[in-house]
């Protein structure tokens, strides 16, 4: 009888660990890039490849790597929570790295510059190549994009170009665009920071809002949007800027000027705002 016993709860405790959601660290071969780039999966308790599920990508900050929404956002127990509340679809959460070790001779960030095509990889390459390996996405009401700091700027400058691609956007104290001081590959800041902040300022997400003719406007507006920052963060003017540009022109989006500054604490708690942001936005 105890054998019979032990071997039930010996299925019970193996089924809860079948049922446990996990977060899986893959790499792709990039062309564009010429490297291997990891990134990080995160795929939902009783997760069955033979079932289509919508994808969310999440993207890092500058200085940041794949794994850090896993590590710092704290962001497999808050998307469980969130899943078992019933407040988040059970989704694939698609965690991408945007830097190359050698910030010396590579710019990083998410957008094509000089030896790095990085936003040739992301949308010929590797969304393709994920969604096709974990069965997620493949269409706009499926398919939703968010990050943080860089990733955030990242994130709604995608969206704003690929707006047929993505349902919503949510952008966490962002980096939005970098018109407040010089910034030059000669400047004696971080090598790392000037170059990226010359991408930012190239692909500038207030100024593709300021000059979209009617026709990008109407496609903006197919896409849910939501700018969140700290009261505290000094990028928290860019998105109040962002979100009153958007009106001007009739694009509808969500602001949250929050408690708190460019950190960790933020973020983590921004998780339990946009994944369900995310998830009522996603389409049949």
């Amino acid at each position: 009888m105890k054998k019979v016993i032990s071997l039930l709860l010996g299925l019970v405790v193996a089924a809860a660990a079948l049922a446990q959601s996990k977060v899986v660290t893959e790499s792709i071969r990039s062309k564009f890039l010429g490297c291997e780039q990891k990134f990080n999966v995160y795929l939902p308790a009783g997760y069955d490849a033979a079932r289509c599920y919508p994808v969310i990508y999440l993207l890092h900050g500058l200085y940041g790597e794949y794994h850090d929404w896993q590590t710092q956002g704290n962001m497999q127990t808050v998307a469980d929570e969130l899943i078992a509340s019933g407040e988040l679809l059970p989704v694939v959460i698609v965690m991408p790295n945007a830097g190359n070790p050698d910030i010396h001779h590579y710019q990083n960030g998410y957008f094509n510059v000089e030896n790095w095509p990085y936003e040739n990889f992301f949308f010929q390459e590797f969304l393709p190549a994920v969604e096709k390996q974990y069965n997620c996405g493949g269409r706009k009401g499926a398919r939703a994009i968010m990050g943080l700091s860089m990733g955030g700027g990242g994130a709604t400058v995608y969206a704003q170009r690929h707006p047929d691609l993505f349902s919503s956007c949510y952008a966490m104290s962002a980096w939005l665009d970098q018109k407040s001081g010089e910034v030059r590959p000669d400047s004696n800041s971080d090598s790392k920071f000037v170059l990226t902040a010359i991408s930012v300022r190239e692909h500038s997400a207030l100024d593709y809002v300021e000059q979209a003719d009617p026709a990008t406007v109407e496609a903006l507006k197919t896409v849910a949007w939501f700018l969140d920052c700290g009261d505290d963060d000094s990028l928290m003017p860019l998105s109040v800027e962002l979100h009153l540009k958007m009106k001007k022109v009739g694009i509808h989006s969500e602001l949250r000027i929050r408690n708190g500054i460019h950190n960790w604490e933020y973020w983590h708690t921004a998780l339990r705002l946009s994944l369900p942001f995310a998830s009522r936005n996603f389409s049949e």
